[in-house]
Order: C-alpha cells, then structure tokens, then sequence
C-alpha cells in the first residue's frame, strides 16, 4: 500500500507539473514587435495614416506653417485628384495579384476620343463625352480578355496594350493639341471638371488666390466611396480578394474567375475613363501628351498606400492616402526649396520601404 501511495503522489505531482508547463505555455504571450506586425496585418490602412500624418507635421514645421495653408492644401488635393482616380482603378487589379501598366494611355486616349469627337466632329459633348469613357471600358475589356482568354501574365498584356493605346493616341489626335478656347466653343462640358468652388478669400479679400475645391476632386472621392463600398460590402468584392489570395481556391469555391477578372479590368477602365474627363478640366486642353508619368504615380500611391503586390490585400481608403502622401512630398520639398530630384529619390525609397513592410506583414500568415 505505501508503495501504491507513493507512486500515486509521484504521479500526481508529474501530472501537476505538466499541467503548469502547459499553462506557462498557454500564457506566454507575444512580443510587441509581433503585436504590432498583428496590428498592421488586421489595420493595413493605419501604415500609409501614419507615414501621411507624421509627414504633414514635419513638412507643417520646417515651413513654418506656410504647408497649412488653404490655398496650399487646395493645391495638393487637385493635383493628387487624376493619380486618386487611376490609383482606385489601379487597385481593383493588384488585388488581384494583377497589375495594369495601360492605365494612362486608357486615360489619354479616352480624353482623345472626348475631344476630337466634340471638337473636330461636332458631337453634342454629352454623347462625346459617354462615347470616352466606352473607349475606356473597352480597353480596359481589352486587357481582361486577353490576361484570361490567353492566359498570359498581367504585367505582359498590359505592357503590350499600353504601346497599342500609345500608338492609338498619336493616330487618332494627329499629334495635335485641342485648346482651351476651342473646347469652350464647341463643348464646355468637358471643361467642366476643372471648374472651382470657392472656399473662403484670398489674402487679398476676393475670391481668387483663396482656398477651393474642384469640382473633379469631388467626382473622385465620390468614385472612391463607390469602389470601396463595391470592395467591402458585396460578393463582388470578396471574389475579387478571394481571387488575389488563391484563385485556384476561389475556382473551388464556385466563384467564376475569369468572369471576375474581365469585370475587373472592365471596370478599372471605365475608370480611366471617367479620370479622361477631369483631366480634360484640369490640364484645360486635350493634349497627346498630358500625364506622362501617370500611370507610374498612380502605382506609387497604390503601393504606398498598403495594397499588397502579391494580391488579396489592400484598399481604396489606403490609396487615397498614398495618393495624398505623394502630393505631400511634392508641396512640401517644393516649399523647402529642395531640388525637384530629391522627390523622385524619396518617393522611390517610399516604395521600397512599403514593400518591404508589406513583406514582413504578410510573414505573419506564414
């Protein structure tokens, strides 16, 4: 009996002993690096939030106030007004794990279209107008049919599709310029973008020099809260990040990829479209040439903004920060006086920066 007691008490406190190595285990918690990389990973938007606010200050400070003021922020967010509305269709296919290289010759081209049509054909500008923003949709169908129909890389269709629009540009325009004079003849609506609301008076009293608001920088918030709302709230949306995350796994899953992706680039094109108007009204011409570095700084502010090059995750409300994050840079080193090159410098290291942090977020899933 003692011996039976014995081992009974020993095998009591082995048990007693597993048991609190095992509660010690389960009450390990983890570190705070690895909380902030749980963090990022659940909030991938407060990133680009961060980087937007803490850039604000600085810049608030080394100009002594003068990156605050009205007429300044006005500026910012026109300029950032036609890469916010290419950067929300650029998002819709790097969710995707895709990627579309043609969103600014679509841009152009569809600004062509508006004007020549309106111009040189005399077509009433609100059919010109529709009939741009079609060309947009259809090359944007273009691209989706060709990246699932062939079957062929995103980054190579696009790449060949943007030479094609290109080369469309320089055909259909004749290499010419439509002036602003000529628009304001024949069709000011597709001016109409570019017009202003005032917001307060200048320095001197009236109205010009004053802080205002575009009328294209409110179509463009107001296609931001479309997407997003198309993104987060409908079937639409999850099969599109469903198919960034795996899309054999979505195939599986019933969702129609193909079909998706065609809808996707569609609708990223219809998009440039709609940012070939506000163009129009901005630059106050239609011009060949407009935008060169578009389709570049639209990328810019999608990857800055926390959208996930490998797909599956990111969002409009992050773009629109990498949109603004890109334009506070410009504003701000143009106040400070600093060389125009240091922007690109910093808006490349920018980019590599977000990478890499979308690179050690996504290690938490793995």
């Amino acid at each position: 009996m003692s011996q039976d007691a014995s081992g009974s008490a020993s095998a009591e406190k082995g048990l007693e002993g597993a048991a609190s190595g095992v509660a010690s285990f389960e009450d390990e918690r983890p570190s705070l690096l690895r909380r902030v990389q749980h963090f990022f990973h659940q909030n991938p938007t407060m990133i680009p939030a961060i980087i937007f606010v803490v850039a604000i200050a600085v810049f608030g400070a080394v100009t002594s106030g003068r990156f605050f003021a009205p007429l300044n922020l006005s500026l910012i967010l026109t300029q950032v007004t036609i890469i916010a509305l290419l950067g929300t269709a650029q998002t819709l296919v790097i969710v995707t794990a895709g990627i579309d290289l043609s969103v600014g010759a679509i841009m152009v081209l569809s600004s062509i279209v508006m004007g020549k049509l309106a111009v040189d054909y005399g077509v009433p500008a609100p059919i010109a107008l529709l009939a741009g923003m079609l060309c947009g949709l259809l090359c944007g169908a273009a691209n989706g049919l060709l990246v699932t129909r062939l079957r062929l890389p995103p980054f190579i269709v696009t790449l060949g599709t943007w030479s094609i629009f290109g080369a469309l540009v320089t055909l259909v325009s004749n290499a010419a310029t439509i002036r602003k004079a000529d628009i304001q003849a024949n069709a000011p609506l597709l001016l109409q973008m570019g017009d202003r609301i005032s917001l307060g008076a200048g320095p001197s009293g009236s109205a010009a020099g004053g802080p205002f608001l575009m009328y294209g920088s409110i179509l463009m918030l107001g296609v931001a809260v479309v997407i997003w709302y198309m993104l987060s709230r409908t079937a639409f949306g999850r099969h599109v990040y469903a198919i960034g995350d795996d899309p054999n796994a979505a195939r599986l899953a019933g969702i129609r990829v193909n079909r998706t992706l065609v809808m996707v680039y569609t609708l990223a094109g219809l998009l440039c479209g709609i940012a070939a108007w506000v163009l129009i009204g901005r630059v106050g011409a239609v011009s060949p040439l407009g935008n060169q570095t578009a389709n570049l700084d639209a990328i810019t502010a999608v990857v800055i903004g926390g959208t996930s090059l490998f797909g599956g995750r990111g969002s409009i409300v992050g773009t629109l920060f990498g949109a603004l994050i890109v334009g506070v840079f410009d504003s701000g080193l143009s106040l400070t006086g600093v060389d125009p090159l240091w922007r690109q410098l910093t808006t490349g290291a920018l980019i590599i920066i977000a990478v890499s942090i979308d690179q050690w977020i996504r290690r938490i899933s793995s």
